[in-house]
């Protein structure tokens, strides 16, 4: 192809890609107005009149307003903490930024404050001091005596989903004497319904905040209902028609300039095809993704000692990985063949646009011989060398719980959270990373594939994936997220196990897990699959639990398996040890045919 069709080409590339639409990661447009934050009361030292300074806002002006949401204690508005544990404050709750629901108060500082007092003593652990810090211009070093620091404090306005009986609720942080049934029992809210409001949360964690549904002054619950307090329709329309007209623009800018250049630049017939469209690639991203960065290659080979076998902790079908530290921090490099450009677009096309933290981050790129990814350093390593390596010490039984449930909020939210929606298509427990605190990222995403809603189809020939982990639909080129579902179903198989699911014997294939449920006592067959290196660490009710998840997960018609949004509601009531856990499942998930397995 000639060079000026090669450059209209990418003119129309980029008129195409003025209309995609844009990533709406946990966007709000609406709010709900009012929201109840549950203040700890330190004993001894907060009263209402002080929550009330600290708290202030238009729904609180003094402590009367408080004790107006507390009819079931005393009205008097000092009262000391020694006759309350929690009190609920309203306070506004709107969409900051379009980004997300909260309220920012504004905290005057004194002499040795700390980000860290600050989010427990003055407000109650409703923020942690991390959010202060990114919310804030002092860093925690250099918190001055006197001025003043954002205090933002997230909020909920249910969801309709979920049930439309409440739309006033309560930011509640979880302390140590906390659970899912003290919470459900203080509240008189049904478990399986906090459950469901707060999917993935551990109950039982002792800190971060769950939405529990509050009462109004009159003692009653609000139903669901949002303010239109968002951009309305034709203000949208009109910044979306002006971002595309400037990106329409900016494609003309960029053609007419490649016009320009190639009649003073010859063109290098040395160089490959591949090398050629990644450069220009790499030049369009580089220029318009603002949350990864364009490295040199020399920057990459120095912080590598020119990738040296020393600094390489990894290898893959078409990658190498290599710890580095640049810039004070401590990256993996992903060195990739020129031939995986279309992997290295799909990883660099999705972790440009969807940010989680249970996905791996994506810092930077770089193109130059060969396609490079830079991107956070997971101490770790990955859940299948903690798996097969038995010089590891065995993950914990409560740890292999949690990397499932982190695991599945990753997929969760790139199906069903961002826009456009993604598919993995190569989960397995090497693409699941863990963090030196033991929780899960997944990572890898060379293969994944874009999709509007629905099921969609690949030719069979271009098909990718790895053995053990694909179903069945996926040999016929059908590609839906239950393909991912599927996968990590047999993620869970093998946390129990810590063995390859599917095993070959002889010329047939079998899962090792197919026979456990027609048994007589399914639990009994589940204790000859567990891990050895559990020991007796381990409850046999929740590997029972976890097994019938896989299994549903890996059903073979695609239709009965559940969504991902189900699988985190179980896992996050499995962690919880929440006692109705097949109530839940029968209720919320239709997990109906693997729940008759006894």
């Amino acid at each position: 192809m000639e060079p000026r069709f090669r450059l209209l080409s990418l003119f129309f590339l980029l008129v195409v890609v003025a209309f995609i639409p844009f990533n709406v990661e946990s966007k709000c447009r609406r709010s709900c107005g009012l929201a109840l934050a549950s203040y700890y009361v330190l004993p001894g030292t907060s009263n209402l009149t002080y929550i009330a300074t600290v708290l202030e806002s238009r729904f609180v002006k003094g402590p009367q307003d408080i004790a107006n949401y507390n009819k079931n204690g005393t009205t008097n508005t000092t009262i000391e903490s020694k006759d309350y544990t929690r009190v609920n404050v309203p306070f506004p709750c709107e969409c900051i930024n379009g980004d997300f629901l909260g309220y920012t108060f504004h905290y005057s500082l004194s002499s040795g404050n700390t980000y860290e007092s600050i989010a427990d003593r003055r407000f109650s652990n409703l923020v942690t001091a991390q959010w202060l810090t990114s919310l804030n211009s002092y860093s925690q070093y250099e918190i001055p005596d006197n001025g003043m620091v954002n205090v933002t404090v997230n909020c909920s306005c249910g969801d309709s989903n979920v049930s439309k009986d409440y739309g006033l609720f309560i930011t509640y942080p979880l302390r140590p004497e906390d659970s899912l049934e003290s919470i459900a029992n203080q509240t008189k809210i049904d478990p399986l319904l906090l459950l469901r409001y707060n999917p993935g949360v551990n109950f039982s964690h002792g800190s971060g905040l769950v939405y529990v549904p509050g009462k109004d002054v009159n003692g009653n619950y609000l139903p669901f209902q949002l303010s239109n307090r968002g951009l309305r329709g034709g203000a949208i329309a009109g910044i979306s028609a002006g971002v595309v007209a400037l990106l329409l623009l900016l494609a003309f800018c960029v053609y007419v300039r490649y016009c320009r250049r190639k009649k003073k630049l010859p063109i290098k017939h040395t160089s490959r095809k591949t090398a050629r469209v990644m450069e220009a690639y790499g030049n369009i991203l580089g220029d318009c993704v603002e949350k990864s960065a364009k490295f040199s290659y020399e920057a990459l080979a120095n912080a590598t000692d020119n990738f040296s076998l020393a600094n390489k902790i990894g290898q893959g079908g078409f990658a190498e990985i290599y710890y580095a530290e640049l810039n004070g921090e401590r990256v993996a490099i992903k060195k990739m063949d020129k031939t995986a450009s279309k992997e290295f677009l799909a990883e660099l096309k999705v972790l440009t646009r969807v940010h989680h933290l249970n996905l791996v981050q994506l810092i930077g790129y770089c193109v130059k011989g060969s396609l490079f990814l830079v991107y956070e350093y997971i101490d770790n390593g990955n859940l299948s060398q903690h798996l097969q390596d038995s010089d590891r010490k065995p993950l914990s039984w409560s740890t292999r719980i949690q990397i499932a449930l982190d695991s599945a909020r990753g997929l969760e939210y790139i199906h069903e959270h961002t826009t456009p929606l993604y598919i993995h298509r190569d989960i397995k427990s090497a693409n699941i990373l863990i963090d030196k605190f033991f929780h899960a990222k997944v990572a890898d995403f060379g293969l994944a594939k874009l999709i509007d809603v629905g099921i969609s189809s690949v030719p069979t020939g271009k098909m990718a994936g790895t053995f053990g982990y694909m179903p069945p639909e996926y040999t016929r080129g059908i590609v839906s997220p239950k393909v991912d579902v599927y996968a990590f179903g047999v993620v869970l198989y093998e946390l129990i196990s810590a063995k390859e699911a599917l095993i070959k014997d002889g010329d047939e294939i079998k899962g090792l897990f197919d026979e456990v449920f027609d048994q007589e006592d399914p639990k009994e067959g589940l204790k000859n699959l567990v891990d050895p290196r559990l020991g007796d660490n381990y409850s046999i009710d929740s590997v029972f639990k976890m097994a019938q998840l896989a299994k549903a997960c890996t059903q073979g018609d695609l239709q009965r398996r559940p969504k991902m949004r189900s699988v985190v509601l179980a896992l996050g009531a499995l962690s919880s040890n929440i006692e109705n856990w097949d109530l839940l499942l029968r209720k919320y998930c239709s997990f109906e045919s693997v729940l008759s397995a006894r």
